[in-house]
């Protein structure tokens, strides 16, 4: 089977945020879709080891934050590679508080929902909400998976719906992010780069890349 062919669905990239108690929480995911328009329901796809997975089991509420193609790539690598569980990921983002839920001020637009229904599977939990809010926060185009992929030149967690293992290639050594998977192929050599270069993605330094 050719999993490459599941690129040819579509698939946005979207901040979803939730509470743990009093405290504010959330991931990237690329599965979101709307369901019916009314009532006007979405369904969210959350992996079973994501932290957000249990905050929005237990607070029954989540929020969708669409980002655009112009957002900060390294809202992906913070919402996106590192847990909720012990990192603060709002550090430093500007937001907007809607029903209760933080959502990104640099989306392009947000849904709220309450949670209505759950259906699991293996990996991840299918959340089926209801919206409670939403607006359009900014103009231009939302980001899809596509474009985050062909344009940043960005990657899928191992806990993405979405995620597919990259055959190995018998090529020239490549350069590759190792916290967030981001694969340098810029015009300049990767050794050449200034000391302070950074991964587009997440932000670490040059020195946390791995020659490949």
């Amino acid at each position: 089977m050719n999993k490459r062919a599941f690129y040819d669905l579509s698939y946005g990239v979207y901040v979803v945020t939730t509470k743990d108690g009093g405290r504010d929480v959330g991931c990237v995911a690329n599965s979101t879709m709307q369901i019916t328009s009314s009532p006007a329901t979405f369904a969210v796809s959350i992996n079973h080891e994501n932290y957000t997975n249990k905050c929005i089991s237990e607070s029954g509420v989540f929020a969708v934050s669409i980002l655009s193609e112009k957002a900060d790539p390294k809202i992906i690598g913070a919402f996106g590679f590192s847990s909720s569980r012990d990192t603060d990921k709002f550090e430093g983002v500007e937001t907007l508080e809607k029903e209760g839920l933080k959502v990104l001020s640099s989306a392009k637009s947000y849904i709220v929902c309450k949670v209505i229904n759950t259906l699991e599977t293996a990996t991840h939990t299918i959340f089926l909400g209801e919206a409670v809010d939403a607006d359009v926060i900014s103009d231009g185009e939302p980001m899809t998976y596509a474009y985050y992929h062909r344009v940043i030149k960005g990657k899928a967690p191992k806990n993405a719906p979405t995620y597919v293992e990259e055959e190995k290639k018998e090529e020239e050594p490549v350069y590759k992010c190792s916290i967030c998977g981001y694969q340098y192929n810029g015009e300049i050599p990767f050794e050449k780069l200034p000391e302070d270069y950074k991964c587009p993605i997440c932000g670490v330094p040059k020195s946390m890349f791995e020659k490949k």
